[in-house]
């Protein structure tokens, strides 16, 4: 649920603090500055590790050393990747695999509404998207319609369902 810039300007050492994956968090610098940390779960984690164990085959070849390239990830010459890099990764991945082509930010609101339909409430949605008004994250987060038919007929007596 992170910002594309967000992504783009994460640098190794903000995984855990200290660039191990295992920790499955992510320090990301959001508008405004603000600092924030992002859980990840155990898929995002068996993805860093791979893409950590060839990362270095990305840096240029005149010994660039993630001292002078601390990006978390990088474009086609070695150097950060930039947002339309990450926007074209993602729309090409969408559309190979047989998907309807998305967007980095579908994405990003995507990730908000699993988390609100598990059942975390919406301050909590607000904090990990980063939100500093809560009616921008009451944006992202539409209840759809059949959701909440659904719901109703579970949670209300009255709605009909034990008929």
């Amino acid at each position: 649920g992170i910002r594309v810039s967000e992504l783009a300007g994460a640098d190794v050492e903000d995984l855990g603090g200290n660039g191990d994956p295992g920790s499955r968090s992510l320090r990301v610098v959001g508008k405004g500055d603000k600092t924030r940390v992002v859980p990840f779960g155990p898929t995002v984690e068996a993805a860093l590790r791979e893409w950590l164990a060839v990362r270095a085959e990305m840096l240029p070849t005149s010994g660039v050393t993630q001292a002078v390239q601390p990006a978390l990830f990088l474009g086609a010459r070695g150097g950060r990747i930039d947002v339309r890099q990450v926007r074209t990764v993602v729309h090409r991945a969408t559309g190979g695999a047989g998907v309807p082509e998305i967007a980095p930010h579908g994405l990003r609101h995507s990730a908000a509404t699993a988390v609100l339909d598990g059942g975390a409430d919406l301050r909590v949605v607000q904090q990990l998207l980063g939100h500093t008004s809560m009616n921008t994250t009451q944006i992202y987060t539409h209840v759809g319609t059949e959701r909440l038919r659904a719901v109703y007929k579970r949670a209300h007596p009255r709605s009909g369902s034990q008929d």
